[in-house]
């Protein structure tokens, strides 16, 4: 035998709302068949008992009683057990079809997003609170799911372009040496070497932004003196800013500022910030941070005396492998995915990044 049913879907006779029905149509029964049995047990009896009681003893008339009473007992019953049964069924239906709708709602919308589908419609009312509560949560997490997708989809477009210029680099090096257009010279072999740098840090900025996006990240937060973290951030940048000329002015508050932070996250973030500012000076520029703190919140502003953002890309400059006029990068080591990650961070700190600039 073969039995014919949607495909990803259960068989009609395995669907919530008809074992649903089932159930409600077994407990119906059980009810009408305890009142059959009840009332006609009961109820002969009783009648039998009034009409001793009220004197009536002619055989005759006692039979007559008797058989009008069942006539009429038999006909009333019918009847009421025929509208009770009815009313019963269309309640248990009506019942039965808005607490299974939805369900098989959720269930087709289920199916649409394990097989890839982005777009999917949820009901947005239900039954009970309970319901409308798993109908919220369901379209939350459709919505969260398509944004990953996507997310996804525009990450591995950007990489893929981001990708093209390091290896044709090293393309076009390597078969330059191979047939001796290159010299193998301590500058060719560097030029590769930063193209194979630039590579390396590109995959770790990916994995590391592709994990702050989604919230993935393995926080371990701790309370930390927010001038300590600035303080150790500035003296790692230190070297290079004094090889390229450009000073760094470091202003603390005179009390302790403590923040719940995770420490290496945040010293990545001000990393990225201090290596953006640097690298985006001019020689013989300033770079200046200040650490201020309040009782709800502690600031840190890094601040530089290059040629600005035009306003236009405040916003932008935190977009993934987002990069500003190369006429302002003084040199291409970043992956363009610095402040995507900075921002990111500091979200799941419950924080705020932002950019100002005068232009």
């Amino acid at each position: 035998a073969m039995s014919s049913a949607t495909p990803g879907r259960p068989a009609r006779r395995d669907r919530l709302a008809a074992r649903l029905m089932l159930a409600q149509v077994l407990v119906i029964a059980s009810g009408a068949v305890t009142l059959l049995v009840t009332a006609v047990l009961v109820a002969p009896a009783l009648f039998s008992n009034h009409l001793a009681r009220a004197g009536v003893d002619d055989p005759e008339a006692v039979g007559h009683a008797e058989e009008a009473f069942a006539d009429a007992f038999g006909v009333a019953l019918a009847v009421g057990s025929l509208m009770s049964l009815t009313a019963a069924g269309l309640v248990s239906w009506f019942l039965v079809r808005r607490l299974s709708r939805p369900i098989e709602q959720l269930a087709v919308a289920a199916d649409a997003i394990a097989a890839g589908g982005s777009s999917v419609t949820v009901p947005d009312e239900g039954f009970s609170a309970e319901m409308r509560q798993l109908s919220s949560s369901f379209a939350g997490m459709a919505h969260q799911l398509a944004d990953v997708d996507a997310s996804r989809a525009r990450m591995l477009a950007d990489l893929s372009h981001e990708l093209r210029t390091p290896l044709a680099t090293l393309q076009a090096y390597l078969q330059g040496m191979q047939d001796g257009v290159v010299p193998l010279t301590e500058e060719s072999w560097t030029t590769a070497q930063e193209q194979i740098d630039r590579l390396r840090r590109l995959s770790t900025d990916v994995r590391d932004v592709a994990q702050a996006q989604e919230h993935a990240l393995d926080l371990d937060p701790q309370p930390v003196d927010v001038r300590d973290l600035a303080a150790s951030a500035v003296a790692l940048v230190e070297p290079r800013a004094s090889s390229r000329e450009v000073s760094i002015d470091l202003q603390l508050e005179d009390r302790p500022c403590i923040a719940v932070v995770d420490r290496d996250r945040m010293g990545q973030v001000l990393a990225n910030l201090l290596d953006n500012a640097i690298r985006h000076t001019p020689h013989a520029g300033r770079v200046d941070v200040v650490v201020s703190g309040r009782p709800d919140a502690t600031t840190v502003t890094v601040s530089d005396t290059g040629e600005g953002i035009a306003p236009g890309e405040l916003d932008a400059i935190f977009e993934r492998f987002h990069r500003s006029d190369t006429s302002r990068t003084r040199d291409g080591s970043g992956s363009g995915l610095g402040l995507t990650i900075a921002r990111a961070i500091v979200a799941d700190h419950g924080g705020r990044l932002d950019a100002t600039s005068p232009g």
